[in-house]
């Protein structure tokens, strides 16, 4: 099974794709979507459409899997953010047969780490120790998008086997 993994935002969209067989998670690539801040914020949303959407035209997910949003802060980064993850959305389901999935930073570090209340620096080792990789993957959005995909494999799995991490 090929999944995408996203990490919304409005100025850097994290992206990573996996492929799983046999329950052995593979990275296939992964990346990030930048959007520059002198441009206006229609024309940022139209760049990461058209970026999402050239992401999975070229790698062809099975499934995607996108986390869903915490603030506790800035309500108008939290609004334009909120803006972009409504354009990835539309895109991915689009894009995915149907076959969306939302995960909360918590359902992220549960199934990563077993905690819940993990810091960023252990889900990024456990994505590495996870998916064999020798470093973190940089930036810290593309490594935090394989962590949405590496979420989805567990639970796609778990879902199966009649155990449900949501």
């Amino acid at each position: 099974m090929r999944i995408l993994g996203i990490d919304p935002g409005l100025a850097t969209v994290g992206w990573g794709v996996i492929d799983v067989e046999r329950g052995k998670p593979k990275v296939v690539s992964y990346g990030v979507i930048l959007t520059p801040k002198e441009k206006r914020l229609p024309e940022r949303l139209a760049i990461i459409e058209e970026d999402v959407k050239s992401i999975i035209d070229k790698y062809k997910p099975d499934e995607i899997a996108l986390e869903e949003l915490f603030f506790n802060s800035n309500v108008t980064t939290a609004i334009n953010v909120a803006q972009a993850r409504g354009v990835i959305l539309v895109t991915a389901i689009k894009g995915s047969n149907g076959k969306l999935y939302e995960y909360t930073p918590l359902q992220i570090k549960q199934a990563l780490t077993g905690y819940g209340r993990a810091e960023k620096r252990q889900i990024q080792e456990m994505t590495k120790t996870f998916l064999g990789l020798s470093k973190i993957p940089k930036p810290d959005d593309a490594a935090d998008a394989l962590a949405v995909a590496l979420t989805h494999s567990q639970t796609s799995t778990s879902l199966s086997a009649g155990f449900q991490i949501r």
